[in-house]
């Protein structure tokens, strides 16, 4: 498919007429254009006859950026540069979030289109109407070959192309015939990944594909088939998918329900999540965005109606269980996809909640049994997806995946069973129940129901086997897995926050997210000016911009793994406190109260505490930054023996010291 709505070589577009470009552009959108894109058009287009006259090379306008949703103005292959322009038509300065925007085009391109990765990559804005521009400094900061960006007026764009060939003289000019074969292989976030699924992108558009690796789009497929099949063959099913952290299960879920949004769609879906933070990340970035369309389109739209709009797409399990308790008849939904499924809540939590928060009383079922039931009502069909996380359970009253087994054999013997061929891996908890499940009819085992490989980590597709390793204290393994993933994926320690607050600035570029994280038991950080007890707005942390106080990038509010699970940042900090502490027996758990540190006993919250350091440990998609503190002689809550023995640790296996 063709990517952009006009391309050739710059000699053609030299020679065609400015309403011909315009013309090509406008029917390749396949919209009305109004006037002020039009003009702005044929400001583009005029300013780069002038600028192009006498070069050789190839020009693309509109260059689709399917993972952002987005289009760049204009691509140059000049020599051996990619150079990728953002004009801002009308404006007299170089605003930071038009920067970042540019900035943003050229990492994409160096990150997930194929036959960018190994190219010098310029990203440019052009302000028409500034009447001065920057004196065009080239470099490369972070050695990757993509150069800071470039500020330009028009008088000066010839100038700033000069300057990067000469910066870049004696190295072999791109092919522009393989450059345009190559393909885009993007790995979006959570929210990128929403936005772009419901905007009617396919989970095939906006994920990458390698033919020696297991395909997202397989399990997607498996998840269609298994969905039609049990519509036409009148019967209810229920299948349960697995995957590594950041390997894509909510993306599948979500890919699944945006397919199906209508009530009059045979196969209405909904996705749920008892993840609160996520909803209602997911929520609001759905309604900023919905708005912002209909504002480009020249329409109005209240912010109430937008949220409105996306709140039957995702829902809270907790709102989707209350309903089915007040009205017993079938959702309207036939398809239901549970994401996270193994943190729904087992009976006693369930009925404790229920009575104290909603006044029902003597409630008799666990969370995965009720919400079966919910879907069973349906006369003829159903279908419910499980999406199951291994380790990733952190809270008290998560029943695990072993709850939604039993209850299948306890209560609903008709249902077909299509199981995950990992499911049985120890990390998803499953265990010799599922041994009784075979003894059933219709129970399938599938392998495309897994997912293997993080997509989270689009540098490092290994992170979460390190961070495994670093967790189950195998130090030699985690050594070799270090040295494998290191010159793509930057861990490093450090003992100073301000340190590494410095290098999470350094190390990112454009609107690439980063922010402080921390566990829920990290108690003792308040000297550092952390405070778990201090509530964050993880809508305002995650969705807001470098101007914004209560966002990631102040790095002022930290994120807890309640708050972050199953989203993700760009670069993170992970601040370790002394909740969790090595030893040369091993891993020490302990909680705070009061004045002093109390050991953690249960097997069940020494599991939750290891579990919240694995989900902070997997949240970076680009490299992370560790801080273990010293602590303080001075202070008898953070002896440095609290700290030492970890930060050593983490030293020995092979990470780098800042």
């Amino acid at each position: 498919m063709k990517r952009d709505y006009y391309s050739g070589s710059i000699a053609k577009f030299l020679d065609s007429s400015p309403n011909e470009i315009v013309g090509t552009l406008a029917t390749a959108s396949g919209f009305a254009i109004d006037l002020t894109q039009r003009d702005a058009w044929l400001e583009q287009v005029s300013i780069l006859k002038t600028v192009l006259a006498n070069r050789r090379g190839r020009i693309y306008f509109e260059y689709a950026i399917p993972r952002m949703g987005k289009r760049i103005d204009t691509i140059l292959l000049i020599g051996p540069v990619i150079f990728v322009l953002e004009f801002k038509v009308g404006e007299s300065t170089f605003a930071m979030h038009a920067i970042d925007q540019v900035c943003d085009y050229a990492l994409d391109l160096k990150n997930f289109h194929e036959s960018s990765h190994d190219q010098f990559i310029a990203p440019i804005l052009i302000a028409t109407e500034a009447v001065t521009a920057p004196e065009v400094v080239c470099g490369t900061p972070q050695n990757d070959k993509l150069l800071a960006p470039i500020r330009c007026n028009p008088a000066s764009l010839g100038r700033a192309l000069d300057a990067v060939l000469e910066f870049v003289k004696g190295n072999p000019d791109i092919d522009p015939e393989r450059w345009e074969a190559g393909r885009y292989c993007p790995t979006p976030t959570i929210i990128e990944a929403a936005l772009a699924l419901y905007k009617g992108h396919s989970v095939e558009d906006i994920t990458r594909h390698e033919a020696d690796k297991p395909d997202i789009t397989l399990t997607s497929n498996t998840i269609d088939n298994i969905i039609r099949a049990s519509r036409d063959g009148r019967h209810k099913s229920i299948c349960f998918v697995t995957g590594v952290p950041g390997a894509g299960k909510t993306l599948v879920g979500l890919n699944a329900a945006t397919k199906h949004q209508s009530k009059d769609d045979g196969l209405y879906s909904v996705f749920l999540s008892g993840n609160g933070p996520l909803v209602a990340i997911l929520r609001e970035a759905l309604a900023r965005d919905h708005i912002q369309n209909e504002i480009a389109q020249g329409r109005q739209v209240r912010r109430g109606e937008a949220r409105s709009k996306v709140k039957a797409f995702i829902q809270p399990v907790h709102e989707f269980r209350d309903e089915g308790i007040r009205d017993p008849k079938p959702p309207i939904e036939h398809v239901a996809l549970f994401d996270e499924a193994q943190r729904a809540w087992h009976q006693a939590k369930t009925a404790d909640f229920l009575k104290r928060r909603k006044g029902v009383l003597d409630f008799a079922y666990s969370e995965p049994e009720f919400l079966i039931s919910c879907m069973n009502r349906h006369d003829d069909w159903a279908v419910i997806v499980c999406l199951v996380g291994g380790g990733q359970e952190i809270h008290t009253g998560e029943a695990g995946i072993t709850e939604w087994i039993e209850s299948l054999n306890r209560f609903f013997p008709d249902w077909h069973i299509y199981i995950s061929s990992r499911l049985t891996d120890s990390e998803y908890g499953a265990g010799a129940i599922l041994e009784k499940i075979f003894t059933r009819p219709h129970v399938v085992t599938k392998d495309e129901l897994h997912l293997a490989v993080s997509m989270r980590s689009f540098r490092a597709e290994n992170l979460s086997h390190l961070v495994k390793e670093l967790l189950d204290l195998e130090v030699a393994a985690a050594a070799r897995t270090l040295l494998e993933l290191r010159d793509k994926y930057p861990i490093v320690i450090t003992r100073d926050l301000m340190k590494a607050k410095r290098w999470l600035k350094n190390q990112a570029r454009g609107s690439e997210r980063y922010g402080i994280v921390v566990s829920s038991q990290a108690e003792r950080l308040k000297p550092h000016a952390i405070d778990v007890k201090s509530p964050v707005n993880p809508i305002h942390w995650f969705l807001d911009g470098k101007e914004d106080v209560r966002s990631s990038y102040y790095l002022e509010d930290v994120a807890t793994e309640f708050h972050i699970q199953g989203l993700e940042l760009d670069w993170a900090c992970v601040t370790w406190d002394a909740d969790f502490r090595h030893t040369p027996n091993g891993w020490q758990h302990w909680s705070f109260t009061g004045d002093r540190w109390n050991h953690i006993n249960k097997p069940e919250r020494r599991l939750y505490q290891k579990n919240a350091y694995r989900v902070l440990l997997t949240r970076a998609r680009q490299g992370m930054v560790i801080v273990v503190p010293t602590g303080d002689t001075d202070d008898p809550t953070r002896k440095p023996e609290f700290y030492d023995p970890t930060f050593e640790y983490l030293r020995d296996v092979g990470l780098r010291t800042i």
